[in-house]
């Protein structure tokens, strides 16, 4: 008989590991989801820019990517349902900037990678990113890499569906909170949850992102991923020019784009400790302080603009390496991670959930092989790296 398995988190990793499973051929009455907040209103898919990029360092997850945009390209087919809508794809491109020897060198190598993995990258001279976007300083500028099939996409549509007709197929979802594994005899054997319920489970698949490190503590591991602050804002400028912005990684690492009829701009804090996943606090004073002064520089249009509203949100960030936790926990059977995304969730997301349903329902791993990805890494404390990180 199927495993009965708990997946703990219902955001869009346990939604798309949900439907996954049922695809896969898994019986959906053997299948639980466990979400503790289904409005979703702090989980890191409600705070996610949805955005979808190949220029990444690893060829792995240059690879993740390419399933995911042709996946979304074709997603009614995909789902097999008339009633699904397309999901909306805006690919304004990324455009990552170089200011020195080191960051081009990086960029050049990173463009290697892309391209043995498929990726269109294209490596841009000064001169060639004032020709085609004039409203962008580049004096300082030694190198550029632009990826063309990269932009923004209705991440919010591919979740809704995935949690919908997972249900409808008969997975059972549960607005609940794990608040213990039990593990008697070295190994899973099922869950206990706020309401005072049991759950038997022969695997439970831990998708809690930023809670996951609290849920593993539960199963006594030490799962080294941390939430960390990130910030958002959303305004409001004259256009800069007659193309769209490119969401555009300035050389000191924040970014902006276009957004709708606006713009979007995104900035990792100086001081980026691990944080509570329920500290929302931020320090709003860098916007002026730092992160303006810097966009308005690289786009002078922006030195005029009016900020209509800002968040903070949370990655998973896996401390060795920044690249997810996927598979079953060495040395605890029926023990599986879904987590540590680190910014990257949502564009992996239709990647991550058929490899790891591949896994758990036919024992390996079959559109992509993503066992360099599995926490044995985490023990032995080789990381499998990422430098391409926003």
């Amino acid at each position: 008989m199927a495993d009965r398995i708990v997946i703990v988190g219902g955001a869009m990793m346990g939604a798309s590991l949900a439907w996954w499973l049922t695809e896969m051929g898994h019986p959906p009455g053997r299948i639980t989801v466990v979400e503790r907040d289904p409005s979703y209103a702090a989980s890191g898919t409600a705070f996610s820019n949805s955005c979808i990029r190949q220029q990444f360092g690893n060829a792995l997850n240059v690879r993740i990517s390419r399933f995911g945009l042709d996946y979304l390209r074709d997603f009614p087919a995909r789902m097999g349902d008339a009633r699904v809508p397309p999901i909306a794809f805006r690919p304004f491109g990324y455009l990552y900037l170089a200011a020195n020897a080191a960051q081009a060198d990086r960029l050049r190598a990173a463009r290697e990678v892309q391209a043995s993995a498929g990726a269109a990258t294209e490596l841009l001279a000064p001169d060639e990113i004032a020709r085609r976007w004039p409203f962008l300083e580049v004096s300082d500028l030694v190198l550029g890499s632009f990826g063309p099939e990269e932009g923004y996409f209705d991440g919010t549509t591919m979740f809704d569906w995935w949690r919908r007709m997972s249900g409808d197929r008969g997975v059972d979802w549960r607005h609940d909170e794990v608040t213990g594994i039990d593990t008697k005899g070295g190994r899973v054997r099922g869950v206990t949850c706020a309401s005072g319920q049991r759950i038997e489970a022969d695997t439970v698949v831990i998708a809690a992102g930023t809670r996951s490190a609290q849920v593993a503590a539960m199963a006594g591991l030490d799962l080294p991923v941390e939430p960390r602050k990130r910030y958002t804002w959303v305004f409001d400028a004259a256009r800069p020019g007659t193309r769209d912005l490119p969401l555009t990684i300035d050389p000191t690492g924040f970014h902006v784009r276009t957004a709708g009829a606006g713009f979007m701009a995104g900035a990792t804090p100086a001081t980026d400790p691990g944080v509570d996943p329920d500290d929302f606090d931020g320090d709003w004073e860098i916007w002026e302080e730092v992160v303006w002064p810097v966009i308005a520089a690289r786009i002078p249009a922006f030195e005029t603009l009016r900020v209509r509203r800002s968040w903070l949100g949370h990655y998973d960030l896996t401390l060795l390496d920044a690249n997810a936790v996927i598979g079953p926990w060495p040395d605890l059977p029926g023990l599986v991670t879904m987590c540590g995304f680190s910014g990257h969730g949502l564009q992996q997301a239709p990647a991550i959930g058929r490899g790891l349903a591949e896994l758990l329902t036919r024992g390996r791993f079959e559109t992509l092989d993503l066992s360099p990805l599995g926490p044995a890494r985490l023990l032995s404390g080789e990381p499998f790296p990422e430098l391409a990180i926003i």
